[in-house]
């Protein structure tokens, strides 16, 4: 089934809809889930809740490329996990959680100011990225939005892992430059 007829299915508050993103994409999102969290039933969790936070979104939003939106809501919900889980580490974390919790119920509050400058940067994060051969742009996204380890990428690529870690570091240094030609603080 394509993402048109899952969305149209999200739309219709049909049940199928869950079962069939699961079917589609739950491989690819617990991928991404266990490449932030390092763990499979974390993962899992990850890949449930992401789901429902379609189920609870879709509609209003009506996502392009469900892929990307299943992969982007699974990717922030591992991220939440993981730094709960280093927070309760350190011997706390419970303040953390709390407003996580809240964060659910009310969002975010982010000032226009910081909007404007969040979608600045993107855009040019966007055209570093687009200004980078296929591969670099790809091992770039790989290590940073899929948090694949480097001997992942060079296994990937059929590098060395010291050559991946290497040309990271090399895309790293002209993001730094390119954004401070750009005027952002980094």
């Amino acid at each position: 089934m394509d993402d048109r007829a899952i969305v149209a299915l999200f739309f219709a508050r049909d049940g199928d809809a869950v079962a069939e993103a699961q079917t589609a994409y739950g491989r690819y999102c617990r991928a991404v889930a266990k490449n932030i969290t390092g763990s499979d039933e974390d993962a899992e969790e990850c890949v449930n809740d992401a789901l429902l936070a379609a189920w609870n979104s879709i509609p209003p939003a009506r996502p392009e490329s469900l892929r990307g939106y299943l992969g982007k809501l699974t990717r922030n919900i591992a991220i939440n996990r993981w730094e709960r889980s280093r927070a309760s580490k350190r011997g706390g974390g419970e303040a953390d959680a709390v407003l996580d919790e809240l964060e659910d119920v009310f969002g975010t509050v982010e000032s226009a100011e910081d909007e404007a400058m969040r979608r600045a940067l993107t855009e040019a994060i966007d055209a570093f990225l687009a200004s980078l051969d296929e591969e670099r742009r790809a091992l770039f996204v790989r290590r940073y939005w899929y948090a694949e380890s480097v001997g992942e990428i060079a296994a990937r690529f059929g590098i060395r892992e010291n050559t991946a870690a290497q040309i990271l570091r090399r895309i790293r240094k002209k993001l730094k430059d390119y954004l401070t030609r750009e005027g952002f603080t980094v």
